[in-house]
């Protein structure tokens, strides 16, 4: 599978954009705030029909405009695949697939297997756990429909037991066979989405361990552990102990909604205890890992986007990364950068087609 062609109006600071690609390494290079990173989030937008870097679709307009488009044509499983999302003020964002538009979104999702290593990737060390069940969820729900869809409805439903906590309270009332329906569909829901994430990291840890020894050379030891209240007892126990507690907040405070990864070096907190070189590896064994997961899982190879890491890393760990690249381990690459001669003099060794587009 690979991206054939992009085109792009009025998304970010980009006016008007045509790029066609090479099957393999297509290198965007240019000074800082030119764009090079806004392509790249426009090819996310095609996978995931929503910007990586920014949440609030309507600040994807360029400014001064009322509309974007961003169009790619993709082969997969030798047929051509036109995907085009598309957003104007005041009205709901559009995608569509060979011009049939989705209902939902989430239908889409896994369509065009993808993965970005960017420098915004340290959120996840430094953000709080939302972001780490963000990064779990994402993956999870590229290879598994049905996990995206109970994910769904999990959060609705919780939005609803939560709307009725704040009902109770306002009105200095309690039903409690009420507040039980609400219970016993989030213990279904909250029971299965437990059980697959810890499958998932069963699987994931494992591959994560080898893409950052491989990385660091063995020089480090680190482990990823899944917090969740759900390890210790059941959701339904958790409603009823936490019950007061949930009636004085006005919310759950209890469920897989809560869950997170503790990221660890030597069995301590990385956020606090690892430097920044450290951190990088970390966070590019975590996305590297990814990529393998979904390509083991999926039969097919995703697009890698790598946002501005050459600048991040040192020597090593770069001819790493362009081993794997010679190695056949990746698909199609799309990489940005700031220095020209830099990025070529990379992109040459590897042995493969590239194109570099001077923006």
């Amino acid at each position: 599978m690979h991206l054939k062609h992009l085109s792009l109006f009025n998304y970010k600071n980009i006016d008007e954009a045509n790029f066609d690609f090479d099957v393999k390494i297509n290198c965007f290079v240019g000074k800082n705030g030119i764009g090079k990173t806004n392509i790249l989030d426009a090819i996310y937008h095609l996978a995931y029909g929503k910007s990586y870097f920014n949440p609030l679709a309507v600040q994807n307009i360029k400014h001064g405009e009322e509309f974007f488009v961003v169009d790619g044509v993709f082969e997969k499983d030798e047929r051509t695949e036109q995907i085009v999302c598309s957003l104007k003020k005041g009205q709901k964002k559009i995608l569509k697939r060979n011009n049939k538009p989705y209902e939902r979104f989430s239908e889409h999702i896994g369509f065009i297997p993808l993965v970005i290593i960017s420098p915004s990737d340290q959120d996840l060390i430094i953000e709080g756990s939302e972001t780490r069940r963000k990064f779990i969820d994402s993956v999870i729900s590229q290879l598994d429909s049905t996990y995206l869809q109970q994910l769904i409805q999990y959060q609705k439903i919780i939005a609803q037991r939560n709307a009725l906590l704040k009902y109770f309270a306002a009105n200095q009332t309690f039903d409690n066979d009420t507040l039980s329906i609400y219970n016993e569909q989030l213990d279904s829901l909250g029971t299965s989405i437990f059980e697959i994430r810890k499958q998932f990291l069963e699987d994931f840890i494992p591959i994560f361990n080898q893409h950052h020894q491989a990385i660091t050379d063995s020089a480090e030891t680190v482990q990823i552990v899944y917090q969740s209240q759900l390890s210790e007892k059941p959701l339904l126990k958790l409603f009823e102990e936490n019950l007061t507690k949930d009636r004085v907040l006005q919310y759950t405070s209890v469920g897989i909604h809560k869950d997170d990864l503790s990221f660890e070096i030597d069995s301590f907190p990385i956020k606090k205890f690892g430097s920044q070189g450290q951190q990088k590896s970390f966070l590019i064994a975590l996305k590297l890992a990814q990529f393998e997961f979904i390509k083991k899982q999926s039969g097919v190879l995703p697009i890698l986007l790598f946002d501005d890491i050459f600048d991040k890393l040192d020597e090593t760990r770069v001819s790493k990364i362009v081993e794997m690249v010679n190695n056949e381990t990746f698909g199609q690459l799309f990489i940005s950068d700031t220095h020209p001669e830099r990025t070529e003099n990379i992109v040459k060794s590897t042995h493969q087609s590239y194109k570099l587009f001077n923006l």
